[in-house]
């Protein structure tokens, strides 16, 4: 079942029916998309002056969709993002100095410096520190989901939601296929966003799956499926916008898939030079094409977009620089090292 909505997102006003409230959401959406595309080139940048350990991975040509997937989720949601969800996890509440601090190694920040900087979360805020293994956080935001429906917490005409993220590749992993089942049988009210980015990081397509389209999946895990196309700003509001309206009335899980491609290696470390001109002449980058439709339709002007380019930078630059003034962990400091207590004693003496 495809369900491919037209009419604009009702996301987070009272007043989404005037014009003016949903030209205000399109801009937001642009602005966390930049914000995103801005926050992964600074930390190509640190990554390159030797400030950044481990790779860097980034969301180019994916902001639109996970963007929105942030902004259809509201407090009290939980969200398992992937790898190249930056701009998702901003959306969602993610605040740039912890993205900072994070991917420094920084003692301040929410993981205190004790895993790569993907590896991130704040479940204060409901955003979940992923892991690394393709598929896994979907069992975690079913049995999540499932806990709180232990406790009572999932009633009503207005449940909260689950949200996770994948790619066309790790849709084969089989955790995600164990934990969708899960959520579908239990009716659990989650939605899955999947990524179709072409490459599983250098295995196309045609290498890894068989059926036209990973949409068609949906059907056999007995759950409603939704294509949009990854590179329209609007097409991912809507379609994305629907799928978690739907959940919250109970309607079950949902599987968005977007078709899209990842305009970049699949870290900093990988030149990508097995994508092809002809596959990348098909598809455009989302954050250009949603500015020249808000320019063409008359609702920002390129000094307006400019200034959110702008803002961007400055936030992060702010950042950047009160990260650079924060401690690094002392492994003969912290308490969340390898050692045993009665060790650590003796490091610490």
């Amino acid at each position: 079942m495809k369900s491919q909505p037209q009419k604009l997102p009702q996301i987070a006003s009272p007043k989404a029916s005037d014009p003016a409230s949903t030209n205000d959401i399109r801009v937001r959406h642009l602005t966390w998309m930049i914000l995103a595309r801005a926050l992964d080139d600074r930390m190509c940048k640190l990554k390159a002056q030797n400030l950044v350990p481990g790779s860097v991975f980034t969301g180019r040509g994916q902001e639109a969709y996970s963007a929105a997937g942030g902004m259809c989720l509201r407090p009290g949601d939980v969200f398992a993002p992937l790898i190249r969800d930056q701009a998702g996890r901003l959306a969602f509440g993610e605040t740039i100095i912890d993205v900072v601090r994070t991917c420094m190694g920084k003692r301040t920040s929410s993981m205190r410096g004790r895993d790569g900087n993907i590896h991130r979360g704040n479940l204060d805020i409901g955003l979940l520190p992923m892991i690394s293994h393709l598929g896994a956080m979907v069992s975690v935001v079913a049995g999540m989901l499932m806990a709180r429906r232990f406790k009572g917490q999932l009633v009503g005409n207005d449940l909260t939601v689950g949200m996770a993220s994948i790619g066309d590749g790790g849709m084969n992993a089989g955790a995600l296929h164990e934990a969708l089942n899960l959520a579908a049988v239990e009716k659990l009210p989650f939605v899955l966003l999947v990524a179709n980015n072409q490459v599983a990081y250098s295995t196309f397509n045609d290498r890894t799956f068989a059926c036209r389209d990973l949409v068609d999946r949906a059907v056999g895990y007995g759950v409603c499926g939704h294509s949009c196309d990854g590179t329209d700003a609007t097409a991912c509001l809507t379609t994305v916008s629907d799928a978690v309206a739907r959940v919250r009335r109970g309607e079950g899980p949902q599987m968005v898939v977007a078709t899209l491609l990842r305009l970049a290696g699949h870290g900093l470390h990988d030149p990508a030079e097995y994508v092809t001109p002809e596959l990348k002449s098909r598809f455009g980058d989302c954050i250009q094409l949603d500015s020249n439709t808000l320019k063409v339709q008359g609702i920002l002007t390129d000094a307006d977009i400019e200034r959110i380019w702008d803002d961007a930078r400055t936030r992060i630059a702010a950042a950047v620089e009160q990260a650079m003034h924060e401690p690094d962990p002392d492994p003969a400091q912290e308490d969340w090292t390898a050692y045993s207590e009665r060790d650590l004693k003796k490091v610490r003496s």
